[in-house]
């Protein structure tokens, strides 16, 4: 079964367990890979469909951000429960551990030495990556700290 099937029987027993949360999230996620799917006027491969929810994570970050340093923190833990509900479509987390490793491989396959090379380590480091849900900025950090 495929993600967009998944979501959309799971849209369907939301409906009947009246989960309105669960629901109104599995509904925007729908919406996102639709309007994705109208944009590349093609069908979207899996690959795609994990981009457009994991942008959609990013974004609920980037929400929650701004509603705690605006002191809105019912919004905030609004925006955090939506994330469980996407997070939960995800592929795991690739661990530190996995990450440095990554990373590790990465320099000595591009021969990096210094920040210069930091765009081809971390290309590489997200091939490694690719299959499990990475926080791009935190890879960026440890990147960093590695070649500095």
């Amino acid at each position: 079964m495929s993600l967009q099937d998944k979501i959309q029987s799971d849209i369907s027993d939301a409906m009947r367990s009246k989960d309105t949360l669960k629901l109104g999230v599995l509904r925007m996620m729908k919406a996102a890979v639709m309007n994705k799917k109208v944009e590349k006027m093609k069908d979207l491969e899996e690959a795609e469909v994990l981009a457009v929810f994991n942008s959609l994570v990013k974004q609920r970050k980037d929400s929650i951000d701004q509603f705690r340093k605006g002191g809105r923190e019912e919004l905030a833990q609004k925006e955090e429960a939506e994330i469980k509900v996407i997070e939960s479509y995800l592929p795991a987390a690739a661990s530190d551990d996995d990450i440095r490793r990554a990373i590790e491989e990465a320099i000595q396959e591009t021969a990096a030495a210094s920040m210069k090379d930091m765009g081809k380590v971390m290309k590489a480091t997200q091939a490694r990556l690719a299959g499990k849900t990475v926080d791009g900025a935190r890879v960026s950090q440890m990147v960093k700290e590695k070649l500095a």
